[in-house]
């Protein structure tokens, strides 16, 4: 049941983004659509990412052995694609702040909260790429844990970045 909910969560979060990215933050400028754009494909892939946690969780706490064997599996094929989809993602979102930095923060400020909001959000995405590296070449508790809380460490200072207005 709480695997339910999560997935509802993400549902959610997806179409709520959407809906506020295309509707009530419309732009005019090619470019600035162009970083909407890749904002959305960058939090789909990050959320791809973060919900691995989620599934280790539900292995972890389920008593259902069907569902255990069944989520290792699913894990194991996810895990090989762990590290693509960290290094897709943070390009793209790179590309999303180069644009918006050349277009939006010189009508706006470099100071804007927005664009600050954005600056902690990319600071704690290189600690969680990092600690995800360091992890990768020498895992230990320590090192799992600290990617781990440098990811939703991440996770929630990108979402103060999409809900904050320009």
């Amino acid at each position: 049941m709480p695997h339910r909910l999560w997935i509802a969560v993400n549902s959610i979060l997806i179409v709520f983004s959407f809906i506020y990215i295309w509707f009530f933050r419309p732009h005019d400028s090619n470019l600035v659509i162009l970083a909407q754009f890749l904002a959305q494909i960058a939090m789909i892939l990050f959320l791809v990412n973060i919900n691995m946690y989620f599934i280790f969780l539900v292995i972890r706490k389920s008593s259902v052995r069907q569902i255990k064997i069944r989520l290792a599996k699913f894990s194991r094929a996810m895990m090989k694609w762990h590290i693509k989809i960290a290094i897709t993602a943070t390009t793209i979102i790179v590309g999303h702040a180069a644009i918006n930095l050349y277009e939006i923060a010189p009508a706006v400020g470099y100071g804007n909260l927005k664009l600050v909001s954005g600056y902690l959000a990319l600071a704690v995405l290189s600690i969680t790429l990092s600690a995800g590296y360091l992890r990768h070449k020498k895992s230990s508790g320590f090192r799992r844990k600290f990617h781990l809380f440098t990811a939703m460490a991440f996770f929630l200072a990108f979402l103060i970045h999409m809900i904050l207005p320009i």
